[in-house]
């Protein structure tokens, strides 16, 4: 594998850096977030590079289960952020780490011990990888889901009142919302299988072949993490849209914007 100095990665950030410059004379308004976002890659990249080195070296489920939590804790977060409206006191954070947590440790764990068969089954080099991969898709897809969800149902207001007073039941009312915030939610994932190795080559297989893999063997990996990060995708969003439409409405079946901020 060829090794990268801090001379190549400086000429890598200058691109963005060009980048950046373009958005501020194209008064897009978003060159700070552009600049905080690769800065941020930078620092945490280098800290996880660091604190994997310490957790392959000495391995522990008790050291993998709390960076996996450390994980989620942050992707719950990141869920909530960028969102339009997002639900009040936690709420949103509580529905994304909550439907991410039961996806995504679901559908690692069951990959570790049945397809991979990894031994033993929390062995860092296999489970970090793959639940930051299907982690990170997920939480793109929960926040999409509920980024939508919560914003039509602000935009639909009169339409569900409506609805609620001609006697339909709240889940009911705001059946075709949650529909089409299920399938905002799976746009991306769908976009990334379909494109795969005609379009773009994903990162793991293009890691392994940097790596000096195998090519087909790196194809076969390819295709189990995207297969993973589907279900882990489809099965958070679905949760988490799930969560949302209940708490849109109270006990007695009432639209409850106020619990948006």
């Amino acid at each position: 594998m060829i090794l990268l100095s801090p001379l190549d990665l400086a000429l890598a950030a200058i691109l963005v850096l060009l980048a950046a410059a373009l958005t501020h004379w194209m008064r897009v308004g978003e060159t700070r977030p552009l600049l905080i976002a690769a800065l941020r890659t930078v620092v945490q990249l280098l800290l996880i590079g660091y604190v994997l080195k310490a957790v392959f070296g000495n391995v522990h489920w008790l050291w993998v289960t709390l960076l996996a939590l450390v994980m989620l804790i942050v992707a719950g977060r990141e869920v909530t952020v960028r969102q339009s409206r997002r639900f009040s006191g936690g709420w949103s954070l509580a529905m994304g780490s909550t439907s991410m947590f039961v996806s995504v440790f679901s559908v690692t764990v069951l990959a570790l011990t049945v397809v991979i068969d990894a031994s033993p089954w929390y062995t860092p080099q296999y489970a970090i990888p793959l639940l930051g991969m299907i982690l990170g898709n997920t939480m793109n897809g929960v926040s999409l889901g509920l980024d939508r969800l919560t914003q039509s149902a602000s935009d639909k207001r009169e339409i569900i009142e409506a609805q609620l007073m001609l006697g339909h039941r709240a889940q009911d009312a705001i059946a075709s919302i949650r529909t089409d915030s299920i399938r905002v939610g799976m746009i991306p994932i769908i976009n990334a299988m379909a494109a795969a190795g005609l379009v773009s080559l994903p990162g793991m297989m293009t890691g392994q072949i940097l790596a000096g893999s195998d090519p087909v063997e790196a194809v076969k990996y390819q295709i189990l993490v995207m297969f993973l990060i589907a279900a882990g995708t489809i099965f958070g969003t679905v949760s988490a849209v799930w969560l949302g439409s209940r708490r849109l409405f109270d006990e007695r079946q009432r639209l409850r914007l106020d619990r948006l901020i």
